[in-house]
C-alpha cells in the first residue's frame, strides 16, 4: 500500500494546489518521526496533568468480559484509547497509551492467553471518525504493543478470534472514509498476524463493517459489507454492494447469500449488523435507506406527515416542542445539516411559509422530498441464510430515523433465541424473537448506543456503551448503573474566564457544553452531595464558547449548526441569537461547529460566521451582515457546507478580521467588513480551514492551518504571513504527518507557538521554523483546541477523546533567544506557604505530607548538575540531578540536609513526625553555578 493517490498535481508558488490521500507507509514514517521527537524534545520533561472532567464521558465502541470472570473486561473509546477493570468498572485504567493511536474501531481479547488485538480507526462513518494505523496486539495486557499488519484500511469493523486456536484470526475492514482503497474486506491470519490473506474482497468503495461467528463453530460465519461514501459536504450509507456473506470454512472462502433470499437486495440498501445464534439462526439488524410508500396517515411516532407539515401555518410549526422538529427533520433525512431552532428561525415573522421551508430543504439537500425512510428494521434467518423474514410489520420508527449508519448493532442471548437487542438512538429489546419491542433507555442512559455484551450465562447481565459512556444492568435493562470514571471527553472547543479560581468551559461530540473550576478534583466525592464541580450549561453536540470578560456570568455558546444563546449563568437567562436572514432572502447555511468570536475592543460586540459574517453590537441581540457569501457556494448534498469555521479579529485594531471556511478560503477585512480581499489564492486549495489567527504580537501578522482530513489527507498544512496574507511562508514541513485542527500563540512570548494535530501536540520557539513534541503524560489522541490563562499562564488542552490536559507555561515562556543560547538557566521558583502539617500526618493510616517546591531550569546539552539552595551564606542543602537538554524540573521538598542543619542556626527549625526538619519561613536562593533565583516560605 505504498501509492499516493494524487486528485491532482498542480503546482503554484511551490504550494501543492489539490489534495492527496496520505499513503501508510507516510503516516508509519510520520509516526516513528513523532517518536524520535518526543525522545528528542526540548520540553519532554514538562508534564500535562489530566484535568477531566468524566461526569460526561464519551463515545464506547466495544467492550470485551472475561467470561469466566464478567467483572474483568475491556472497554474501547472511538478517539480515547482502551481502558481496563477488574472491579467491575469502579475504576478503569488506560492500556493503550503508549500506542501510537488512541483512535479504536473493534477490540477482541483471547482470555485464555491475555492476547489483545486492537482495530484502529471507528467503524462509525461520522464526521470526527479518525481513520486509524492497522492491528495492535498486546501479549502482557497492554505494556507494550506491536503493529501487524493492515496499515492502510483505516476503519476496522470487526475483530474474531478462533477459541481453539489463538493464533487463527478474522478482520472485517471498512476502508478509507473519504476515499476509494484496496485495504479493505475480510482479512485472516494464522500465524497470529504476521502475515495476512484477503479471502473477501468486493470492490474499493465497499468494506465489511460486521462479522459474526456460530458460538459452537468457528467454521461458520456471517459477514456484513457496507457501501458508502463520505464527502465533506455529502454522505451516502447505502448501495448494492452492501449484502450479507457466509464462509463454512472459518472465513477462508465466502459465498454471498442469494438475491432472492428475503433479504433487502439494492441501492437502499444500509448498514447491517449480525447476531448469529447458532449455525443456521442468525438475526440482521438493516438500516433500509428505501423510501416508505405513502399511506396519506401520519407518521406513527412523531405525528406529522410531509403533507400535514406542509399544511401547517409558520406559527403552528413555531408553536411545535423542538423535539418533535427535531425528529422530524431527522426522519427526513435532514440531521446533517439543520435542526429545529434553525428551521424556526426561518420560518419567524417575514420569513419562509413551511410549504417553502420544505422547498428550500430539498433544493439543498438535492434529494427528492418523499416519505421518510423506512430506517431499522430486523431479519432472521433459521436455515443457514437460505431464506430470511422480517420478524415485524410495524415500523421501528425512532430507532435509526434517517441516520442509520451511525449504528447497526444487534444482539442475540446465546440462552434464548428469542430474546434479542438492537442500539439505535435509543436501545430496544424483544422476547418473541423481534415480534414486538420495548424500550430499555432509561433515565441515566446516554442516547445513541454503540456497543453491547450479553452474559451468555447469567440471564438479565449487560454491559452497554454508549455516546456518554459505559453502563451495566442486571435486570435486562430495567434499571441502569452509570461507570463515568474515566477522562475520554470528546472536546471540540474550550476557553477559560479571568476569574481568581479560573473556570474552564468546553463543548463536547454529543455531551453539550461544561463549565467548572480548573482545579476541581476529579474523583467520586461529589457523589456525596450530589454536585459534580462541572456543571451543564447546553445540550446537544456543544460548540464553540466565548465568555465576556467584564462578568464572566455571561457566556455566548450553543450547540451544532449555529445554534447560539446568551446565557446569563447567574440568572440562569437563555436568549437564542443565531441571525435570521432578511425577508426573501436565501437563508444562512451554518457550519456544525459554527464559529463565533467575541470583540477584544468591545464585549458588546459579537461575530457569528454563516456563509457570510454577522456582527452584533449589542450581545447578540440584534444583527447585520458585513459581508457577501465568503465561501465557494456550497455544493449540493446533505451536510452543510460552503460555510465560515474560523474568525479572528486583530487585537491591534478594530474591524481587521479574518475568516476561513470549510471549502478552504481566507479573507481579510481592514475596514470592519466594508470591503474583503481573499488571501488564499496560493495555498492549496478545497482545504478545510481550521484555524486563522491574527497575531497578539505584530499587526501584519496572521497564522492559518489547513485540514485535508476530509479527503484523507492527513499532511500538515500550517502557514504565517506577516503581510496581512498577501504571501505566506509554509511553517508545516518539520511536524510529522497528522491533519492540523488549531494553531495558538503564546500569551506572553511572540516567538512560542503552540500547534493541535489529529495525533498529539507540538510547540515551536522560533515561530514555526522548527517544532518540538509537547507530549509528556499526554497520549496520541486529537488536539482540537487550546487556551492559555493568561494570569496563572496554564495552558488547557481540549482532546477529542481524553477530555482536558493542562500544563503551567510560565517557565517556557522564559525560554527565548538569549536563554536558548546559554549553557544554564533557572527560571523562577514560587513561593510556598509554610504549614505546621509538613512531616506529619492526620492519621496514622496516611503518609506524612510533604512540601513541593518545583525548581525550573534550562541547560543547553545532558549533563549532570546540582542545585544547592542558600539561607544567605548557609547552604541549606544540594540537589544532584541528571538533567535533559532543554526544560527541567525538580522538586526540592523543603528539607535540610545534615550539614545544613548543623549551620543553620538563625530561628527555631521545625521537625516534622517523620524526623525530617523543615525550612522556616524566609528568603532562600536557588544557585546553579552562576545563576540564581530565589523563593520565600511564607
Amino acid at each position: 500500500m505504498k501509492s499516493i493517490f494524487t486528485f491532482a498535481s498542480l503546482f503554484l508558488s511551490g504550494f501543492l494546489i489539490a489534495q492527496t490521500v496520505t499513503s501508510s507507509d507516510i503516516t508509519q514514517q510520520s509516526l516513528e518521526k513523532k517518536s524520535q521527537m518526543m525522545n528528542s524534545s526540548l520540553v519532554k520533561n514538562v508534564e500535562f496533568t489530566n484535568i477531566g472532567p468524566t461526569v460526561m464521558s464519551g463515545r464506547v465502541v466495544d467492550m470485551d468480559v472475561n467470561p469466566n470472570n464478567t467483572t474483568e473486561f475491556y472497554v474501547g473509546y472511538a478517539s480515547g484509547g482502551l481502558w481496563y477493570t477488574n472491579n467491575n468498572g469502579t475504576t478503569l485504567t488506560p492500556v493503550l497509551d503508549n500506542a501510537s493511536t488512541q483512535n479504536i474501531g473493534d477490540i477482541a481479547v483471547d482470555w485464555k492467553t491475555g492476547t489483545i488485538w486492537v482495530g484502529t480507526g471507528e467503524n462509525n462513518s461520522s464526521r470526527s471518525s479518525y481513520a486509524g494505523i492497522g492491528i495492535l496486539k498486546s501479549t502482557d495486557k497492554g505494556e507494550t504493543w506491536q503493529n501487524v499488519g493492515l496499515p492502510d484500511s483505516h476503519h476496522i469493523g470487526r475483530i474474531l478470534i478462533n477459541p481453539n486456536n489463538a493464533d487463527e484470526v478474522i478482520v472485517g475492514a471498512i476502508g478509507h472514509l473519504y476515499s476509494s482503497n484496496e485495504e479493505r474486506g475480510i482479512f485472516k491470519t494464522t500465524d497470529g498476524g504476521k502475515t495476512w490473506t484477503k479471502t473477501l474482497f468486493i470492490n474499493e468503495d465497499t468494506g465489511i463493517i460486521d462479522v459474526d461467528v456460530a458460538p459452537e463453530n468457528f467454521n461458520i460465519m456471517y459477514a456484513a459489507s457496507w457501501e458508502r461514501e463520505r464527502k465533506a459536504w455529502n454522505f451516502v450509507g447505502n448501495g448494492k454492494n452492501s449484502a450479507i456473506y457466509k464462509s463454512t470454512d472459518a472465513g477462508t472462502s465466502w459465498t454471498k447469500i442469494a438475491d432472492k433470499s428475503g433479504f433487502p437486495i439494492g441501492d437502499g440498501v444500509g448498514r447491517i449488523g449480525l447476531a448469529v445464534f447458532n449455525e443456521n439462526t442468525v438475526y440482521a439488524l438493516h438500516d433500509s435507506q428505501y423510501r416508505r410508500k405513502a399511506k396519506g396517515k401520519k407518521v406513527a411516532s412523531y405525528n406529522l406527515s410531509k403533507e400535514e407539515f406542509n399544511k401547517l401555518t409558520s406559527a403552528e410549526v413555531l408553536a411545535l416542542r423542538n423535539k418533535t422538529l427535531d425528529n422530524y427533520l431527522k426522519e427526513y433525512g435532514f440531521r446533517e445539516k439543520f435542526r429545529a431552532e434553525n428551521a424556526k428561525q426561518l420560518l419567524r415573522p417575514g420569513g419562509l411559509k413551511p410549504k417553502e421551508l420544505m422547498a428550500f430543504l430539498d433544493d439543498e439537500m438535492a434529494i427528492a422530498f418523499e416519505e421518510p425512510v423506512i430506517g431499522a428494521e430486523v431479519f432472521k434467518t433459521t436455515n443457514g441464510g437460505t431464506s430470511w423474514k422480517k420478524t415485524h410489520t410495524e415500523y421501528l420508527d425512532g430507532v435509526n430515523s434517517s441516520y442509520g449508519y451511525y449504528f447497526g448493532e444487534i444482539r442475540v442471548n446465546l440462552q434464548d433465541e428469542n430474546s434479542i437487542y438492537v442500539l439505535g438512538i435509543g436501545i430496544i429489546k424483544s422476547k418473541d424473537g423481534g415480534k414486538t419491542f420495548s424500550s430499555i433507555s432509561r433515565e441515566n442512559v446516554h442516547a445513541d448506543h454503540q456497543a453491547l455484551w450479553v452474559n451468555p450465562k447469567k440471564p438479565g447481565h449487560l454491559v452497554e456503551g454508549n455516546d456518554g459512556g459505559l453502563n451495566i444492568s442486571y435486570d435486562d435493562g430495567e434499571s441502569w448503573i452509570k461507570l463515568n470514571n474515566a477522562a475520554v471527553g470528546q472536546f471540540y472547543s474550550v476557553n477559560v474566564d479571568n476569574e481568581k479560581n479560573y473556570n474552564v468551559y468546553g463543548g463536547l461530540q454529543d455531551n453539550g457544553v461544561w463549565f467548572g473550576p480548573h482545579n476541581a478534583k476529579i474523583d467520586k466525592a461529589w457523589h456525596k452531595s450530589g454536585q459534580n464541580p462541572f456543571k451543564s450549561i447546553m445540550g446537544g453536540d456543544g460548540m464553540h464558547v466565548q465568555i465576556d470578560n467584564r462578568n464572566h456570568n455571561i457566556v455566548y455558546t450553543g450547540y451544532q449548526f449555529g445554534n447560539y444563546y446568551r446565557i446569563n449563568l447567574e440568572t440562569e437567562e437563555n436568549i437564542y441569537i443565531q441571525p435570521k436572514p432578511e425577508k426573501d432572502a436565501k437563508p444562512y447555511r451554518f457550519n456544525w461547529q459554527t464559529p463565533i468570536h467575541l470583540s477584544k475592543h468591545n464585549q458588546d460586540i459579537l461575530y457569528l460566521g454563516g456563509n457570510k459574517l454577522h456582527r452584533s453590537l449589542n450581545q447578540g441581540d440584534t444583527w447585520e451582515t458585513i459581508s457577501d457569501d465568503l465561501t465557494n457556494g456550497g455544493k449540493e448534498g446533505n451536510v452543510a457546507y460552503g460555510t465560515l469555521t474560523s474568525i479572528s479579529e486583530s487585537p491591534f485594531q478594530f474591524g481587521l478580521i479574518y475568516t476561513g471556511s470549510d471549502d478552504g478560503l481566507l479573507h481579510v477585512s481592514k475596514n470592519g467588513g466594508g470591503s474583503w480581499t481573499k488571501i488564499s489564492e496560493n495555498l492549496p486549495k478545497d482545504l478545510w480551514v481550521s484555524r486563522v489567527i491574527a497575531s497578539k504580537f505584530k499587526k501584519e501578522r496572521v497564522y492559518a492551518t489547513l485540514n485535508g482530513y476530509r479527503f484523507d489527507d492527513f499532511t500538515p498544512y500550517v502557514y504565517m504571513s506577516d503581510d496581512y496574507g498577501q504571501t505566506w511562508k509554509n511553517i508545516g514541513n518539520t511536524i510529522p504527518t497528522a491533519a492540523v485542527n488549531v494553531i495558538k500563540e503564546d500569551s506572553e512570548n511572540e516567538n512560542i507557538v503552540y500547534l493541535g494535530t489529529d495525533n498529539g501536540l507540538y510547540i515551536s520557539f522560533n515561530n514555526g521554523t522548527s517544532w518540538e513534541a509537547f507530549s509528556k503524560n499526554l497520549p496520541n489522541v486529537a488536539v482540537h483546541d487550546l487556551v492559555i490563562q493568561p494570569t496563572v499562564k496554564d495552558l488547557i488542552v481540549a482532546t477529542h477523546g481524553r477530555s482536558l490536559y493542562k500544563t503551567n507555561v510560565a517557565s517556557i515562556q522564559k525560554m527565548n533567544d538569549s536563554v536558548l543560547v546559554k549553557s544554564i538557566a533557572l527560571f523562577d521558583v514560587n513561593n510556598i506557604k509554610k504549614s505546621k502539617r509538613w512531616g506529619s500526618s492526620r492519621s496514622q493510616w496516611r503518609k506524612a505530607s510533604t512540601p513541593e517546591i518545583k525548581i525550573p531550569f534550562y541547560v543547553n546539552a545532558d549533563k549532570k548538575i546540582t542545585l544547592d539552595i542558600y539561607a544567605d551564606d548557609v547552604k541549606v542543602n544540594s540537589i544532584s540531578v541528571d538533567a535533559n537538554k532543554g526544560y527541567n524540573e525538580t522538586v526540592y521538598d523543603a528539607s535540610f540536609s545534615k550539614k545544613g542543619l548543623k549551620d543553620f542556626k538563625k530561628s527555631k527549625i521545625g521537625k516534622g513526625n517523620n524526623d525530617v526538619y523543615y525550612l522556616p519561613k524566609g528568603k532562600y536562593t536557588v544557585k546553579i553555578g552562576e545563576e540564581k533565583t530565589s523563593f520565600e516560605v511564607e
